[in-house]
């Protein structure tokens, strides 16, 4: 009989579980998936970038620095594509701008591969962040333009879904074929670039039509701009700071395995790929649940917080290498799922479809910039100092941003739109 009762709970306690995913994806439009698919193939091919570092210092013979010199020099890229990205997208249309980001960008990653010269190398650099980092901006324009409004963090949510669960996939075929050959993650990465422009022309619907007509029933608010709020433009400086330290999980902790934890390309890249397949099975269902509970801010602040308990686990002492690099990785993951969907419906809550170009360029000018600051002074920080620290540098910063998230108020912050 109690095994019976028990069997019972367990069934009901399935079937829960069942529904709570199932309403955390309905409700989603149509585009909204088809264009969370492209994105999940898009991301699937991420090889390029997290194996950056590496493919530097372990395939070029090159140094740390250099290492941190191409990576800075992919932000600069970076910064100017976003920038540039905003521009188009408003002036063009945020289709347009992810199809010629994803060609031309996919024709990129097969040159930049065959290069040897590493001045030549640094220039292409440049050339290939510029053109793919467009791409973001428009994603984010793309997803506000399919979204309903009280759906937003939770489209938000199922893109970052795709990106993630693409990004575990191409992060752990990316340590094998680096395991085989460092060339291979260009080629994949590139082919996979331009098939995504094929699909994007097939699978999503053009938007210019009914913008340009949206334009001459209704003009732009003048002067809008997401750098003259001065809440927006405070938050926006602080997304840069966390987004700073966030992104060496992906730049330099891949190396300081390598080099300093002896770890094979293949674990890394396991590892590396542990942070998607988490967001993947767990982002959706725990944005469901927080959304309304407590403000974006209150997710934003925990999740940097949780972000320097990860890096924390790099340097606990008393811990194999093998679980400090689990908890590093589980706890970065907790606070990217915590922070991430409610910045982007902080930032992207304010803009209409005159200025979603802007408003989204904005925000990957933050990342963008992160993409600079992070890997480039983490960097001259191990030269100089070396990775214990860094990690102990980066834990702080993330308690201050923290706080400073904490003391960003406005008069009235917006709760969870999902």
């Amino acid at each position: 009989m109690l095994a019976t009762v028990r069997h019972f709970q367990e069934v009901k306690m399935l079937v829960k579980i069942a529904h709570t995913y199932k309403s955390s994806f309905s409700g989603l439009s149509k585009e909204t998936w088809l264009l969370s698919i492209v994105m999940l193939i898009n991301r699937s091919s991420t090889m390029v970038v997290p194996f950056m570092s590496m493919y530097i210092t372990q395939s070029m013979h090159r140094s740390v620095a250099d290492a941190g010199l191409i990576i800075t020099l992919f932000g600069v890229g970076s910064v100017l594509g976003s920038a540039a990205g905003g521009y188009f997208i408003d002036k063009m249309g945020f289709r347009s701008v992810q199809l010629f980001s994803s060609v031309i960008g996919g024709i990129l990653f097969l040159l930049f591969g065959q290069i040897d010269n590493f001045l030549v190398l640094c220039i292409m650099t440049v050339a290939l962040s510029f053109v793919a980092e467009a791409f973001r901006p428009a994603n984010m324009a793309a997803i506000a333009a399919y979204s309903a409004p009280h759906n937003l963090t939770r489209s938000y949510s199922l893109n970052r879904l795709a990106m993630n669960l693409g990004w575990g996939v191409g992060s752990s075929l990316g340590g094998i074929l680096a395991a085989i050959n460092y060339h291979l993650l260009f080629w994949v990465e590139g082919i996979v670039y331009m098939i995504v422009g094929g699909l994007i022309v097939i699978l999503l619907p053009s938007q210019q039509q009914s913008t340009k007509a949206s334009r001459i029933q209704q003009q732009p608010v003048a002067g809008r701009s997401p750098w003259r709020d001065p809440f927006l433009l405070r938050f926006l400086i602080l997304v840069a700071v966390y987004s700073s330290c966030f992104i060496l999980m992906f730049r330099l902790v891949p190396v300081y395995w390598k080099e300093s934890w002896h770890m094979e390309e293949w674990v890394i890249g396991l590892l590396m790929g542990l942070n998607g397949i988490i967001i993947a099975l767990f982002e959706m269902v725990l944005v469901r649940y927080w959304e309304n509970r407590r403000t974006n801010m209150y997710y934003i602040i925990a999740g940097v917080f949780m972000t320097a308990i990860g890096y924390g686990f790099l340097v606990m002492p008393g811990m194999t290498v093998l679980v400090m690099a689990l908890g590093s990785v589980l706890f970065i993951t907790i606070g990217e799922m915590m922070a991430y969907p409610f910045i982007n419906t902080i930032i992207m809550s304010g803009a209409n479809e005159h200025d979603r170009g802007k408003y989204a360029a904005a925000y990957a000018l933050s990342w963008s910039v992160a993409q600079i600051a992070g890997p480039g002074g983490g960097a001259l920080l191990v030269e100089q100092w070396g990775y214990v620290v860094l990690w102990s540098v980066l834990v702080a910063i993330c308690i201050i941003s923290a706080i400073a998230f904490s003391m960003l108020k406005k008069e009235s912050q917006p709760t969870s739109t999902s």
